[in-house]
């Protein structure tokens, strides 16, 4: 599977946002989530919901919309790159 067109994980673009100074436990902190759970999203290992987005927004002045998007661009890609079931088309 080729990576070259692959978008970035939301989590690896919040990487860019937050200062180099700035730990993932004070981040979490100000974020009002867990050390964990901002790790896993940092990580890759979890994704941006709906109030995630909501907290980036409050905490960077990004829009949430921005994040959501990137997500949801992320999960589709994904999901491409696995077999497709057998649909049978619904109308014509």
């Amino acid at each position: 599977m080729s990576r070259m067109h692959n978008p970035a994980h939301p989590g690896e673009v919040l990487r860019e946002y937050l200062p180099e100074t700035l730990g993932v436990t004070e981040a979490a902190k100000r974020l009002g989530v867990t050390r964990q759970a901002l790790s896993a999203l940092l990580n890759g290992r979890a994704g941006i919901s709906a109030g995630m987005a909501l907290r980036l927004e409050t905490a960077l002045g990004t829009s949430a919309e921005m994040w959501v998007e990137m997500q949801a661009g992320y999960d589709l890609w994904r999901a491409r790159q696995s077999p497709r079931p057998k649909v049978i088309k619904i109308a014509a």
